[in-house]
């Protein structure tokens, strides 16, 4: 049996995603390069996929007896990693995860799936004491006194097809906003990916204001938004209105018993260009008791998707917190700052983001073929760390 290796890993990548000349010109930006572009782009993926993220792990690696396992054709030390990432198009590492999400799609990846989802959501990431850059964000304590600095990012991720594929992160400074980036970032990926890619984008509340709704029309996807007290006039129409009626609608999800109240004729607030806005809420009651409750807004129509359809994309939102977030800075390093400079940060965040992509399109879809069962993301690590001490076999004919 042909167990996992990142040899294979590479091949995956390169022909069956179709990263081939990516990977042998991944926007190298440095005047005059000693160590090939390949082999530093590939040691940080790989890197990704072993769980070793930090540049200095990364040395230890490429320098030990497991370079040629990894498919690294030289030694390097982490100053390097540093120098290049400082000069990397980012450009070009965001096409590369746009295309391999498109081919994903060609392939039928999401075809048991109605609707494809994009989640958008921000987080923060790689604290620090002193301003080390221009994207460093303070943070103050209840007295409002600076005690550190910290960076701050807004990643997509398809959702909602049963593969989280994180693809794109934009970051944000002093002055900017996260639905300001959020704006950005959308904007872009659906140019990446195309109109036609997706069905519909869902966000958490702080999104909910009218230029990012606005932004999502002019794209040409349908919203789907948390409805929290930020927009109070709507929450307290919604509110009153369901206190008043029986769900529209009850079932099972799983153990859970889920209440649907469903309304597609609230007035917009006065800087929404809608003629009117759909308001949902679910009622999710637990086995233990405990109930979980929320609200949310949308310009989907009731005769294009059911209450129960809206539901399922609603909970699609946790994706990008779970699968998203969680596992890149719980597994993935993405707390960890390698190299303190702007265009270096956001590499390596892209970096994680594709990494999490392949993974996941390889354990899941490809390892999946025919009757091979799933394996979990640890029994991967485990397979490829284990592979390290494998002696490599070359075809010599």
């Amino acid at each position: 049996m042909n167990l996992p290796s990142p040899r294979r890993l590479w091949r995956f990548a390169a022909r069956r995603l179709g990263l081939e000349k990516f990977l042998a010109s991944p926007g190298d930006g440095r005047p005059q390069p000693q160590i090939p572009a390949q082999a530093l782009y590939w040691s940080m993926l790989i890197g990704q996929l072993l769980r070793e993220c930090s540049f200095h792990g990364l040395e230890a690696l490429v320098c030990s007896s497991a370079r040629q396992a990894l498919k690294v054709s030289v030694s390097f030390g982490d100053d390097a990693l540093g120098y290049f990432t400082e000069r990397l198009d980012a450009d070009a590492t965001r096409q590369a995860a746009a295309q391999v999400v498109r081919r994903a799609k060609r392939n039928k990846a999401f075809d048991d799936s109605a609707f494809i989802g994009l989640a958008i959501d921000g987080t923060t990431s790689g604290r620090r004491q002193r301003q080390g850059c221009e994207r460093c964000r303070p943070f103050r304590n209840q007295r409002k006194e600076i005690v550190g600095y910290r960076h701050h990012c807004v990643m997509i991720s398809v959702v909602g097809t049963g593969l989280s594929l994180p693809f794109d992160v934009e970051p944000y400074g002093a002055g900017d906003s996260e639905y300001s980036a959020g704006q950005r970032l959308l904007c872009r990926a659906v140019s990446n990916l195309g109109t036609r890619f997706a069905d519909y984008v869902v966000v958490d509340g702080e999104f909910a204001t009218a230029p990012f709704l606005h932004t999502a029309d002019e794209v040409g996807l349908n919203i789907l938004a948390r409805l929290k007290d930020n927009l109070p006039e709507l929450m307290a129409a919604a509110e009153k209105r369901f206190r008043s009626q029986r769900p529209k609608l009850c079932f099972r999800d799983g153990q859970d018993r889920v209440e649907i109240w469903d309304a597609d004729d609230f007035d917009p607030w006065e800087t929404l260009r809608w003629d009117t806005v759909r308001v949902i809420r679910y009622r999710q009651h637990k086995p233990n008791g405990d109930v979980i409750e929320a609200y949310w807004l949308t310009n989907f129509s009731s005769r294009r998707v059911s209450s129960r359809s809206l539901y399922r994309m609603a909970k699609s939102r946790w994706e990008i917190e779970n699968q998203g977030f969680n596992d890149a800075k719980n597994r993935h390093g993405l707390r960890h700052i390698c190299h303190h400079d702007a265009n270096s940060l956001l590499l390596q965040w892209l970096i994680t983001a594709l990494a999490l992509t392949i993974e996941r399109l390889y354990r899941l879809r490809y390892l999946h073929r025919g009757n091979h069962p799933v394996r979990s993301a640890i029994e991967l690590v485990r397979l490829l760390w284990l592979s390290l001490g494998r002696s490599v076999e070359f075809n010599t004919s």
